[in-house]
């Protein structure tokens, strides 16, 4: 039996220091809902699989064996207190995938790859240990955070139907399946339903796993995606942990010069501006599931999000280095367990509980040999769908965010140019045009209806 809570205080926990313990079933109760949704819901960290495989030359049980590694990472945020889904630092795959190429595959793309995360590491340690991290979130003005999250909405599904896109490539799987995703999570005639319909209610409790089943069916039936094969032979794949220290480690490849770190410096900080987006999007989501649950106190603390997700990415350069990087946020998962815990404690008991029963369960699931084989099909159209769910909840957020015509000016162009151009260039533009509009780089005191008075 897990430990009880007083009304408006936060989940138990162990203190340490930033960091704040929490173990499953002691100090959060195991979320039946959030573990069905991971046995289907890992086909997207499955998803690496193909990246790796293309981008650094390895074999397939080699790829498999990194992404279980990184799914155990994955269980650290909500073990040490952070209330959310991590996930990768998904809109940054194109521009590290670009990078790495610059590198013959081999040992220097490794590498370069090694170089490149380290550096994001010890960014994310830099700002976290210093305070930064807080204090930068606290002190942007609304509308550049605005223009960053509508900016990686756009861009997250601007990539998938694109040409060559995914949504290309599978278009009924895809578009079925989104639109089922967008009804389930978003839908107010659904909410509608729920309120009304105790089946409906147990559906919407899913998250968007009934729209990953429904992509299961329609991709053999349409011809997009061969049929499920599902392996009983063994149950646990074992990361070959010899395979990946021989070939992938720098301890055996050797570490990378300093040339190399040099030519990562730009990437690199590209990197963290959209991870940037990230802690934006977490403290949104976080601050309005707050208001609605004031049963329990939830602390989002940027500068421990940044420690840990360093701790990710500094380990894994070391060990099994990751093209998707290590993220701070899957913000479709986190939307969908947001969502279902606002509908009060009988439905999830605690934030914690939600994230953190999902994001071990996924651990479990992605060392599953018929659990991994019976996803592998869809691994495309899975990745697919979690980056059009994200794209709306960037959107969605950000949009929130903005209150004057000004604002909504300076997010929407930003947010334009971040898509097409990428996100040094989106803030750039956002901060010049901010400054031209207000004049300094500060919130504006006076609303815009005053001002034109």
């Amino acid at each position: 039996m897990a430990m009880k809570r007083e009304y408006g205080q936060e989940q138990p926990y162990i203190p340490a220091g930033i960091f704040k313990i929490r173990l499953p079933f002691i100090h959060y109760r195991w979320e039946i809902s959030e573990c069905l949704q991971a046995i289907l819901m890992c086909a997207t960290c499955l998803g690496a699989i193909p990246v790796l495989e293309e981008v650094l030359g390895v074999p397939y049980e080699v790829a498999w064996s990194m992404v279980i590694i990184n799914g155990f990472f994955y269980s650290m945020h909500a073990l040490l207190g952070d209330p959310v889904v991590p996930g990768w630092i998904t809109p940054a795959i194109p521009l590290v995938t670009a990078f790495l190429t610059l590198s013959e595959q081999g040992p220097a793309r490794t590498q370069s790859l090694i170089a490149l995360q380290l550096m994001v590491g010890l960014i994310f340690l830099f700002m976290g240990i210093t305070g930064l991290a807080s204090k930068i979130i606290g002190a942007i003005p609304n509308a550049i955070k605005a223009g960053v999250l509508v900016g990686a909405g756009f861009s997250a599904i601007m990539g998938e139907f694109k040409d060559g896109g995914r949504a290309g490539l599978y278009p009924v799987t895809v578009l079925v399946g989104s639109l089922i995703a967008y009804f389930l999570l978003f839908s107010l005639m659904f909410k509608k339903m729920k309120a009304k319909s105790k089946a409906w209610y147990m559906v919407g409790n899913f998250g968007m796993l009934p729209a990953i089943i429904i992509a299961v069916i329609i991709g053999p039936l349409s011809g997009e995606l061969p049929a499920p094969n599902l392996v009983l032979g063994s149950i646990i794949k074992i990361p070959e942990f010899g395979a990946i220290m021989s070939t992938l480690s720098p301890f055996s490849i050797g570490f990378p010069s300093i040339g190399q770190f040099v030519a990562a410096i730009p990437t690199a900080i590209s990197v963290y501006i959209i991870a940037f987006g990230d802690f934006v999007s977490s403290e949104q989501l976080l601050a309005t599931a707050d208001e609605i649950r004031q049963d329990e106190k939830i602390d989002f603390n940027a500068n421990r999000s940044n420690v840990i997700s360093a701790i990710r990415n500094i380990v894994q350069s070391l060990i099994c280095p990751y093209v998707a990087l290590c993220g701070p946020l899957w913000a479709a998962v986190t939307a969908a367990v947001a969502e279902r815990y606002k509908d009060g404690r009988d439905s999830m008991d605690s934030i914690f509980s939600g994230v953190g029963t999902f994001r071990w369960m996924t651990f479990i699931c992605v060392a599953l040999v018929p659990v991994a084989s019976f996803v592998q099909p869809i691994l495309p159209a899975a990745l697919s769908l979690t980056l059009i769910v994200q794209g709306y909840v960037c959107c969605q957020i950000g949009l929130a965010m903005i209150k004057t015509d000004a604002e909504r000016g300076i997010a929407g162009a930003m947010a334009g140019v971040l898509a097409i151009k990428g996100a040094a260039w989106g803030l750039a533009v956002g901060v010049i045009v901010y400054i031209l509009i207000y004049g300094n780089f500060k919130n504006p005191v006076v609303e815009e209806k005053a001002a034109n008075a």
